[in-house]
């Protein structure tokens, strides 16, 4: 068990380069002079989307920064920033159901599928603050 556990946070670091091909889409219509902003803008979403789903196999007994101990140490943060996560979460997914759905904007319907992917993601991520706010509050506390 501890070696898949092992191969999920190294898989993680996969965040990475789907982070940087995210940023390259997002960029890639001020090269191109704007050509098919929105199926750029789109894939980047995608990509962002997948980019923060790899970052939720990370390990969430460890905080990689001292911005990320100070908040998920401190339970007023913690709950913040989760139902900031949560809000993030509704806009993402209410936004791309819309989009797909409803609205007949074409440059709307072409991301939306993009801002599902980020909002799926950002429910990962949101999984993985509330374990990371209950591991350091516990340590917190048991140093108490």
């Amino acid at each position: 068990m501890k070696g898949t556990i092992k191969l999920l946070h190294f898989i993680s670091y996969l965040q990475y380069p789907l982070m940087l091909i995210a940023v390259f889409y997002c960029y890639r219509p001020l090269i191109d002079n704007m050509e098919a902003i929105w199926i750029d803008l789109n894939k980047g979403l995608v990509f962002l989307g997948l980019g923060v789903s790899f970052s939720t196999l990370q390990d969430t007994t460890k905080t990689q920064n001292k911005l990320s101990k100070k908040i998920f140490e401190h339970p007023k943060y913690s709950r913040l920033f989760i139902v900031f996560l949560g809000i993030q979460v509704i806009f993402f997914i209410s936004f791309g159901m819309f989009g797909m759905f409803i609205s007949e904007n074409k440059p709307v319907q072409e991301v939306s599928f993009g801002m599902i992917s980020l909002g799926i993601g950002v429910i990962g991520m949101l999984k993985a603050a509330i374990e990371m706010a209950e591991n350091h509050r516990g340590k917190v506390e048991s140093s108490l």
